[in-house]
């Protein structure tokens, strides 16, 4: 057999004899020598595994794919999945606001009476114009009622059963014409009749009511013959309607933001989804969205203009805003009908009746969608930044007079532009000043050190109380029990410098003024004590870096630049998208408000003009006086500088001047000694009448509950008269309270 005839027949390799087939020397070769291993199976140890093949077994391990998922959970039940729903409302946010639903029915009620006035305005003139019309209607209604009668309605039928000559079919046609014209006919007479009959009995009763009917009659037939392009009535009210938010319209303006991974959910996929419905929200839409992973609220808020530009609407009416118990890329944007500059402001709650108290939330402004905002000043003090004439004054008032309607507050107001634009203050102030001369800017640091020093006095008073009676004191603050005790004198005080940049500037005060300004703003909030300051220039020199980091309550209206807006509302600030150089020159009184809430605001702060802020001082006077607490400037007294003078306390010094044989004294006669005791703060008083001597001891021992009452006693030349003046008793228990404190 030949090597050719079996294909199965191996060839031998042509080697020499001996010698080895794996060895190395190959020069008398003819063909390649290839070295052979043993396959992995055929081994019998592990040894005999080749070290690639062992290797490629711990490969094959390490790329084996390791689940690192946990299981997948157990689907939740329908109660498990109910319990942890959110709870929506069963009414609407304006229904279950007081307020605002009394504003809708206000509204309502205005827009009836304004729709009703105005078409009664023109009524003759819609008159006219039926009495135009009404032939027309008159030959509309006769053709109707010809074609109805004769059944015009049919006559298309009747034509295609001629066309297709199916003459059975329009003989069938024909009787029902015939039918029907007969029926139709005899039903219009009779109608007809009917009427004339019923004109003719309404004539005859009522002459007045024929005309009646003819009237309507012709109006009827004026509103028939009314063409479609040519309405009667004209709009009471025209409004523009903002077009409609829906989710196409949301993710092409997020698309036009330039944001990459908003680009590429776009692209790929639904990368943008929609919590919640698009409902409307106040005066306005509102849509929840979920940003693609990795995309946060800021990246849209730093971009609202571009988010504006997408919406097609204006930069006023468009504001995304974050949701602080969500994740960051939940958004909440909220769409306004109006521009929130040009929309009607609302009126301040407390303009025309009620009273303030600084312990509860006072009313500020209004956000986007017209919700009141309040703010909580008792605790917390509060920096009020802006360019100039944006509304920084107006906001800052709206803060007074809700001080001034609370009459256990003492005002300390210092407005040092000079315009006098706090000046209605003045009869409910216990210290005013207005102006930037040297002796108002020596009276603004006076009352800040009278101030500071007031911390030490009431820290000491505030700890004693909670040694003695934790209750009354539970918090190491003042409480509303206790700020409602004269004799403790832990009342609120509620102080505001307008311009404060003029003391942190000035060369002679700046040091002290930001040593001073701290102190108050780090300690008085828990000592009842709270200081507002205002300036149009906030940097690092005219608002100091320590002062602004600690006011819990900061309100910036439109500034120029990124500095500006972070002095005022907070560091990075403008990084995280509170920008309140976004504003423009329309948007006065409309700022970002940071403390009040866990996220930052847009407020507009409520309008109060000057005359209108003038009639709720008169209010807050009236209110003071009958609580007996209209002191200091407001009452005529001179606020003498207690930081450079030797410490004393009325109360102790009128003690000092009475005598132990004396256990009631007249006013005029203790005015007279405390003269004599300290000329130099009393000696003014001396200078005045028995009456007023009188007045200005009461006056003056008025804060510490010590009323003034009748005294029967003799003159110098031994005459009887019964005069104004205190007991003896109720001084020394006065007295003891300050000896202590």
């Amino acid at each position: 057999m030949s090597r050719d005839d079996d294909p199965n027949l191996e060839e031998s390799m042509n080697t020499p004899e001996n010698e080895p087939v794996n060895g190395t020397n190959t020069d008398n070769v003819n063909g390649r020598v290839l070295p052979f291993t043993p396959r992995p199976d055929s081994a019998s140890k592990p040894d005999e595994i080749p070290a690639q093949e062992r290797r490629g077994e711990y490969a094959d391990q390490l790329r084996r794919p390791v689940s690192v998922d946990p299981p997948a959970p157990r689907k939740p039940s329908w109660w498990e999945t109910t319990r942890e729903a959110k709870i929506r409302p069963l009414l609407p946010e304006w229904a279950r606001s007081g307020q605002e639903l009394a504003d809708r029915v206000k509204w309502v009620a205005l827009y009836a009476g304004h729709t009703t006035a105005y078409h009664a305005l023109r009524s003759p003139t819609y008159a006219g114009i039926l009495l135009v019309r009404s032939p027309r209607g008159l030959w509309r209604v006769v053709v109707a009622t010809h074609r109805w009668i004769y059944d015009a309605e049919g006559k298309p039928l009747r034509v295609a059963a001629v066309s297709a000559t199916e003459y059975d079919k329009y003989l069938k046609l024909a009787e029902v014409r015939s039918e029907r014209i007969r029926k139709r006919g005899l039903l219009a007479f009779l109608t007809l009749l009917v009427a004339a009959a019923g004109v003719y009995l309404l004539a005859s009763y009522s002459e007045a009511l024929a005309w009646l009917l003819a009237a309507l009659g012709v109006g009827a037939l004026g509103k028939i013959g009314t063409p479609a392009d040519k309405p009667l009535l004209g709009r009471a009210v025209v409004t523009s309607k903002a077009p409609k938010l829906t989710s196409e319209v949301v993710v092409r303006a997020l698309a036009a933001l330039g944001i990459s991974g908003i680009n590429q959910a776009v692209a790929k996929g639904p990368g943008i989804t929609f919590p919640a419905p698009i409902t409307r929200d106040g005066p306005g839409w509102r849509a929840e969205v979920d940003l693609p992973h990795g995309v946060t609220v800021t990246d849209v808020m730093e971009r609202r203009d571009k988010l504006a530009s997408g919406l097609r609407r204006p930069l006023g009416c468009v504001w995304p805003e974050p949701v602080s118990d969500e994740h960051a890329g939940r958004l909440v944007l909220w769409v306004a009908d109006q521009d929130m500059s040009k929309a009607k402001p609302a009126p301040w709650p407390l303009a025309k009746r009620g009273e303030a108290d600084l312990f509860t939330a006072v009313p500020f402004g209004t956000d986007q969608r017209g919700r009141p905002v309040g703010v909580d000043l008792m605790f917390a003090n509060m920096v009020i930044g802006a360019m100039p004439r944006m509304g920084k004054t107006f906001s800052l008032r709206v803060l007074v007079l809700a001080a001034a309607l609370d009459p256990w507050v003492e005002l300390v107001l210092w407005e040092l532009k000079g315009t006098g634009d706090l000046g209605m203050f003045e009869k409910v102030a216990h210290e005013y000043g207005s102006g930037a001369d040297d002796e108002t800017l020596e009276g603004a640091m006076n009352s800040l050190r009278r101030l500071y020093k007031e911390l030490e006095r009431r820290s000491k008073t505030i700890t004693r109380i909670a040694k003695e009676n934790r209750a009354l004191c539970p918090e190491n603050k003042v409480t509303p029990q206790l700020s409602r005790n004269r004799k403790l004198g832990l009342h609120p005080i509620f102080a505001a410098i307008d311009e404060c940049q003029e003391l942190f500037s000035h060369e002679d005060y700046k040091d002290e003024a930001k040593k001073l300004a701290e102190g108050i703003i780090k300690r008085g909030p828990a000592m009842g004590i709270i200081l507002i300051l205002a300036t149009q220039r906030p940097d690092a020199q005219s608002l100091p870096p320590g002062v602004s980091a600690n006011a819990g309550l900061r309100f910036c209206l439109r500034v120029m630049g990124q500095v500006e807006n972070d002095m005022v509302l907070g560091t990075s600030s403008y990084k995280n998208g509170i920008r309140a150089t976004t504003f423009g020159a329309k948007d006065k009184g409309i700022g970002y408000l940071v403390g009040a809430t866990d996220d930052p605001q847009i407020v507009r702060s409520y309008y109060i003009d000057g005359p209108a802020a003038e009639k709720i001082v008169e209010r807050a006077h009236v209110l003071r006086e009958g609580h007996d607490t209209i002191t200091g400037h407001a009452a005529g007294e001179s606020i003498a500088d207690s930081a450079a003078r030797p410490a004393y306390s009325i109360v102790a010094d009128v003690a000092a001047v009475i005598r132990a044989d004396e256990p009631k004294i007249w006013s005029e006669t203790i005015v007279d000694r405390l003269a004599a005791l300290r000329p130099d703060v009393y000696g003014s008083w001396a200078e005045l009448d028995g009456r007023a001597k009188a007045n200005q001891l009461a006056s003056a021992i008025k804060p510490w509950g010590i009323a003034t009452i009748q005294v029967y006693g003799r003159t110098d030349e031994g005459k009887t008269a019964n005069r104004r003046g205190v007991e003896r008793s109720d001084i020394l228990n006065a007295a003891r309270f300050v000896n202590r404190d």
